[in-house]
């Protein structure tokens, strides 16, 4: 096991160190390297179910507040590209929808990479800013929403039954960047699912044969998430179902004013390092989530 022969690797080189002080150095490097390994191996244990290895089809949408709102979801979806960039995960875009000023009316990715999804499930629901707005030239506090939706991707050869006159799908020309090509044909595509009110698009391709490929798998992914929650509260695997609901609607703050701070209202984790946690260090805060999602031990309420 690769975890017992770093560990005997260390205790070899402690044996040493009496006998040649300069080998500490070599001793500590060893011992950080061995405690990420063991810190590894205990978010993998958290990460039980089916679905946690798969990729992950995360959406942001900015909430009311034009500007303000629509610049916090570009914070967001920046602060993913880098956590993303940080595991060896790949980010690859679906569909986007810039703001008139500034920032991000809505944006949908996919994280590819093992256990993305696992990983990337504690960062769903409501995102909140508390900032002196850089828009605001009397430079006055304000509060912002973004909503951030998980799904884990779902392979084709997982069965999910979606019938074809269960949808609505309609073309429309790309309003997003991507060249003549795209923008001056109607090669966009929305799906919307009828009996559940699903509503995906993508307009990435100039193919609008690729785009209705890529907003189907955002579809079954969807659907497959919805499936996922049902099996959930069936099997009482969330014991209380309620209480998650509500906590998926405030899931986080950020304070950048009057003092420093991020605070997740489900897991009690607050922390002053923000700048760190929006350049995507967000482990600390990722495993707090499955430690509380692994031992039911949730904070209810919040502040």
């Amino acid at each position: 096991m690769e975890l017992e022969k770093s560990y005997h690797e260390v205790y070899s080189l402690f044996e040493l160190c009496e006998k040649d002080p300069l080998i500490l150095a070599e001793i500590v490097e060893c011992l950080q390297g061995l405690k990420k390994k063991i810190e590894k191996i205990e978010i993998q244990k958290l990460l039980s179910k089916e679905e946690d290895v798969k990729n992950a089809i995360v959406s942001i949408h900015a909430g009311a507040g034009g500007t303000e709102s629509q610049d916090w979801a570009q914070i967001l979806f920046r602060m993913y590209q880098h956590w993303a960039s940080s595991k060896g995960f790949k980010l690859q875009m679906i569909d986007s929808l810039m703001g008139e000023e500034a920032g991000i009316k809505s944006i949908t990715f996919s994280v590819n990479g093992h256990y993305a999804y696992g990983l990337l499930q504690s960062e769903a629901g409501i995102h909140r800013l508390i900032r002196v707005s850089p828009f605001d030239t009397n430079s006055r506090r304000h509060t912002s929403f973004t909503s951030v939706f998980v799904s884990p991707e779902v392979e084709d050869h997982f069965e999910i039954d979606i019938r074809p006159n269960d949808l609505r799908i309609d073309v429309f020309r790309s309003g997003g960047k991507g060249g003549q090509g795209v923008n001056t044909t109607d090669s966009a595509v929305r799906i919307t699912h009828l009996s559940t009110g699903i509503v995906v698009s993508c307009q990435q391709e100039r193919s609008q044969i690729k785009n209705k490929e890529i907003a189907m798998r955002v579809l079954r992914s969807r659907l497959y998430e919805r499936h996922l929650k049902e099996e959930r509260l069936k099997k009482q695997v969330i014991e209380d179902s309620k209480k998650d609901i509500s906590w998926g609607n405030q899931a986080r703050t950020y304070v950048l004013h009057p003092y420093r701070q991020v605070r997740d209202h489900r897991t009690g984790w607050n922390g002053s390092q923000v700048e760190k946690i929006l350049d995507g260090e967000l482990d600390d805060l990722i495993k707090a989530y499955l430690n509380c999602q692994f031992t039911g031990k949730w904070v209810s309420g919040e502040d």
